[in-house]
């Protein structure tokens, strides 16, 4: 009983270890940099804010669909103020530091899962779930079975 106590604080502690690696490392130092400039860079806060008081408009659109009189407006203002979010430096300095964080985190998943069994699955590459095989994920020749 107490070896697997100290087995789960041992792990614990890696686990807290490894919090911490990845909180040092340059993705995620460039996502909280990305991250806090959305917040604070007023030309990017004012267009976040404006699509999102847009997003609320077209949701409520939505329930009416076509019929709504607003509909046409509404849609394709929500477009262009999301057009015009999208393409500000800033927002796509953000989401590609997302992606790079994100890939870091699902090669991190990967290592532990493969250490534990090849088959294994593991979050990550855009799917809920992968095989821990790195490829099919539903059985076969590699010996998964999803």
């Amino acid at each position: 009983m107490i070896a697997t106590t100290m087995e789960l604080i041992n792990v614990a502690n890696a686990a807290d270890e490894l919090g911490d690696m990845i909180l040092q490392s340059e993705q995620a130092k460039r996502y909280q940099d990305c991250y806090n400039k959305l917040y604070t860079v007023e030309s990017v806060k004012y267009k976040i804010f404006a699509f999102s008081r847009l997003k609320e408009k077209y949701e409520d659109v939505q329930r009416f669909g076509r019929y709504h009189p607003d509909y046409k407006q509404i849609m394709m203002d929500t477009r262009t103020a999301k057009r015009e979010m999208d393409m500000d430096e800033h927002v796509a300095a953000f989401r590609r530091a997302e992606t790079e964080l994100q890939q870091l985190l699902d090669d991190i998943s990967l290592l532990i899962a493969r250490s534990v069994s090849e088959q294994v699955k593991v979050p990550g590459a855009g799917s809920v779930f992968t095989s821990g095989c790195g490829s099919c994920g539903s059985g076969g020749s590699c010996g998964c079975s999803a």
